[in-house]
């Protein structure tokens, strides 16, 4: 059986906090950012990352590539932990793991032109190759996202956004990637730009065999491009499944609930729907709930809820809920 191109196993990741006014002495408080988080990622296959803000999603796209630190285990193609590696040896494979951040301005350096910034990875991990190669490869790239080749000189302010953000993908590209990590790609962008872009990444995964992880906060884009979907929580991991069972028959009350908020392009349906409020604010990651993290705003939580912290069941389709019979899952169409 052929291992998953990426299989992570019990991720954690936490930060010391410390206040304004902290003496030396005063012991740091410890926001946990992750908390066992488990996944695994075929080749070709488009993982969607979704959750309210502060649940951890951007944490686990950076842990991933060693960007913040973590403990547990990162396995690349079911041989090598990422996290194991120096940075030295991490070299060698961030050729091979690319990222294209949310704020496609800020994540490109104003002084340098566009073919500079495009062909800076092909620079450092194929040093062999002559000025021509990088600028031929750079043109080409370039007309693959939907940018002229003349324009290689120009410097990005001098475009738009969802312009940027077709930089920024060319410049993960350039260097033939395995996997393509997409932190909110579309969240900074017009909704009509949003749909371009999208497509795009559609397209490219298609034609190159690109294995993705997609993170945002819509999750009508997310069932778009994605074939399986991970609820995250306060760092933990609230339902994973095919993106079509998900969508279909999300079993986790906090699933159920960001479902709900998603606008349906009928009126009539968009009227009749239940909605199905989430109470309170997300708590503090320094000081999360006992037992099931999301009892404190779950309409249905219970006594067992409170001091059970509930382990994620299932195999195609898992959830972690105490009060969900995960077996009838399986067989749902």
């Amino acid at each position: 059986m052929t291992a998953p191109l990426l299989d992570v196993r019990d991720l954690h990741v936490s930060f010391e906090i410390r206040r304004d006014g902290d003496m030396p002495w005063t012991k740091r408080r410890e926001l946990k950012a992750l908390n066992g988080v488990n996944l695994t990622l075929n080749a070709g296959e488009t993982l969607g990352i979704v959750g309210e803000s502060g649940c951890g999603k951007s944490t686990l796209a950076r842990a991933l590539i060693q960007m913040v630190p973590a403990s547990g285990k990162v396995l690349w193609q079911g041989q090598t932990d990422l996290l194991a590696l120096t940075p030295r040896q991490m070299l060698a494979y961030r050729s091979q793991v690319q990222m294209v951040f949310q704020d496609p301005l800020a994540s490109l350096n104003p002084r340098m032109p566009v073919g500079a910034i495009i062909a800076e990875p092909l620079r450092t991990h194929h040093p062999d190759l002559s000025q021509t190669q990088i600028k031929q490869r750079v043109q080409e790239m370039m007309e693959r996202v939907g940018l002229l080749s003349n324009q290689i000189n120009r410097y990005p302010h001098e475009f738009s956004g969802g312009q940027c953000q077709r930089i920024g993908i060319a410049r993960a590209l350039i260097v033939g990637p395995k996997l393509l990590i997409c932190d909110e790609p579309v969240s900074a962008l017009d909704v009509s730009i949003q749909a371009q872009v999208i497509n795009l990444l559609a397209e490219l995964q298609r034609d190159l065999g690109l294995a993705m992880i997609f993170i945002a906060h819509d999750l009508s884009v997310v069932k778009h491009i994605s074939d399986r979907v991970m609820v995250l929580y306060l760092g933990r991991t609230m339902e994973l499944a095919a993106a079509q069972a998900l969508f279909a028959h999300a079993a986790h009350p906090y699933t159920k609930a960001l479902l709900s908020a998603v606008p349906i392009p009928d009126p009539a349906k968009e009227r009749a729907k239940q909605m199905i409020p989430l109470e309170g604010d997300l708590p503090s990651p320094m000081s999360p709930p006992s037992g099931c993290v999301f009892r404190t705003r779950c309409a249905i939580a219970q006594d067992r809820c409170t001091s059970e912290v509930p382990a994620l069941l299932g195999t195609a389709h898992q959830v972690a809920c105490h009060l969900v019979n995960t077996a009838t899952l399986e067989h749902v169409e």
